[in-house]
């Protein structure tokens, strides 16, 4: 979903590489150099020339015995592996074990790691981790002990050793082997996932900030709340919650709400909603859920029901219960057909979808029928242009420019405009525009923090300045404490710098933001992504910082 808070860098993606900075190439490369030292790995070879010299005669000659031997019965284990013979094999891997010198580490923990994939055949886990700990003893850096372990360690249920082996194996593989990084990206989603649900069990609400409350109400057009009129001399709950939204007093606006609906005064359905709203502010989703099914299953006004639906059809959205979303939007559409929220926000679902046939129409509707309505018409620029894009589609593309040119002159107090079209901007390389966009959207809004943010992203993504964008994402952590975009950007950029410690504590100021178990399950991964490569840095001495 196109919004303020977006951000062109892939984030999956990054998650995935755990934290390698190919997108920007510096810390890679130092990393490739201090993986692969060329001196080391000639004294090493010249300590084991010169410790076979020194041996005396009969027992190198033993020694050659025993490991021909050795050898010799871990090809027979081989055939009986590939002929589906599991006992077989490991019996014979384990009378290689027994044949081989000790001072034959390389060999002894190929063995190890063989008879470790007889057991994976026969679903030992406990075995097969046993075994790849052993191989890896001998052979710290065993790219297959590594994965073997690995998958394991995952089959039982233990993801931070699953997730720490393949970050090891992806990194000795230099990022290069697709399937490490899809294992990779599978067991992040999944830890990801398991301390997210942990981490909600536990949470407290947190209060989104002012502007972000801000953003989302101004997100309606036709919100029933919004622009109802409360006399003042009305002292009931729902109109003292009313002062304090326009106020943006809004911690005390559940509380007032609620005894608005204990006193079962004039504004029930209207406190209700109200109440809904803020519950799903505040991630307290089971709550949001309860009162917006009151609403949309009483006898309230069409525009509030309207307003339910379209609320519960975007949790769905957050929920991943795509099918129970769109069933609300299209409930709602039955309901009042010509209200422009519902395809205003629908086709917000279908871009996050990626469905961009779908999502341009939703708007180019949503606009007929609003057209004056700012928020609703750059979203249409938005979605044009990610659909010419898909399609490579180049009259479409200059098209779409000359709306959001025409969209700079009906609408310039609208910070939105200015800031999708910096994105676009952006995403073709036109750095100097972009950034002037972005200065514009700030003397429109100047208390919006993710502007801070996008500025530093175009200085990476332009010059890769690292100290530029730090300062800029910082300046935004300095208006808005509670911008959860700004921590999870500084997080990232902060893996890719090679500060990972700082990366962490940063990803949990973000974690503690986060509103709904998709946004928490993504952190998570990125945190456990750099959790594990620290730990796997500290493992084998390795320095990631790029300075």
């Amino acid at each position: 979903m196109a919004s303020t808070g977006s951000t062109p860098f892939p984030k999956w993606q990054l998650a995935i590489l755990l934290g390698a900075p190919l997108a920007i190439g510096l810390g890679y490369l130092y990393l490739r150099n201090r993986l692969e030292d060329p001196e080391k790995k000639k004294a090493a070879e010249l300590k084991a020339k010169t410790t076979i010299s020194l041996d005396n005669e009969d027992n190198v000659k033993a020694a050659e015995s025993a490991i021909d031997r050795a050898m010799k019965l871990k090809g027979a284990g081989n055939r009986a592996f590939h002929a589906g013979e599991y006992d077989k094999a490991i019996s014979l891997y384990n009378e290689a074990i027994e044949a081989c010198p000790p001072d034959r580490s390389v060999d002894l923990a190929t063995f190890y790691q063989n008879r470790s994939a007889c057991y994976e055949k026969r679903e030992m886990w406990e075995q097969v981790k046993e075994d790849c700990t052993f191989a890896l003893k001998l052979n710290e850096k065993y790219v297959k002990a590594f994965l073997r372990r690995s998958r394991a360690a995952e089959k039982s249920g233990d993801l931070v050793l699953a997730l720490e082996d393949v970050t090891s194996a992806c990194i000795l593989e230099r990022f290069q082997v697709q399937s490490s990084l899809v294992n990779a990206d599978r067991i992040l989603k999944a830890l990801g996932r398991q301390h997210a649900r942990e981490a909600l069990s536990k949470r407290q609400p947190v209060m989104p900030s002012k502007h972000f409350i801000k953003t989302y109400f101004s997100a309606f057009s036709e919100d029933p709340i919004t622009k109802l009129y409360v006399d003042e001399k009305d002292n009931s709950g729902f109109a003292n919650a009313k002062r304090a939204l326009d106020a943006q007093n809004y911690e005390s606006v559940v509380d007032l709400c609620t005894e608005e609906l204990n006193t079962e005064g004039k504004y029930k359905y209207e406190a209700l909603l109200l109440r809904a709203t803020f519950y799903l502010l505040l991630g307290r989703h089971d709550e949001a859920q309860a009162d917006l099914a009151r609403l949309i299953d009483s006898d309230a006004p069409t525009k509030i029901r309207v307003n339910a639906l379209i609320k519960r059809a975007s949790l769905y959205t957050q929920l991943e219960n795509t099918e129970r979303c769109l069933e609300d939007f299209a409930n709602a559409a039955k309901l009042d057909a010509n209200n422009s929220d519902i395809y205003h926000h629908r086709g917000q679902v279908y871009l996050l979808l990626e469905r961009m046939d779908e999502a341009t129409a939703e708007f180019a509707k949503a606009v007929e029928l609003n057209p004056d309505f700012s928020i609703a018409y750059i979203q249409k620029c938005y979605a044009d242009y990610r659909h010419a894009q898909l399609h490579k589609n180049i009259g479409a593309l200059t098209q779409v420019r000359a709306d959001f040119e025409r969209a700079l002159e009906r609408f310039p107090r609208c910070a939105e405009v200015y800031i999708l079209y910096a994105q676009v901007l952006s995403d073709q390389q036109e750095w100097g525009r972009a950034e002037a966009l972005f200065e514009s959207a700030l003397a429109v809004d100047p208390n919006n923090a993710t502007l801070y943010v996008h500025k530093g992203l175009v200085q990476l993504q332009k010059s890769t300045d690292f100290d530029k964008a730090v300062k800029l994402i910082n300046k935004a952590i300095e208006i808005d404490d509670k911008c959860d975009f700004a921590y999870e950007t500084l997080g990232t950029i902060e893996v890719q710098r090679g500060n990972l410690r700082r990366s962490l504590e940063l990803f949990e100021k973000a974690i503690a933001l986060a509103k709904t178990e998709q946004e928490m399950t993504h952190l998570f991964s990125l945190k456990d992504a750099a959790a594990a490569q620290l730990k796997v840095s500290e493992r084998w001495g390795l320095d990631w910082t790029v300075s």
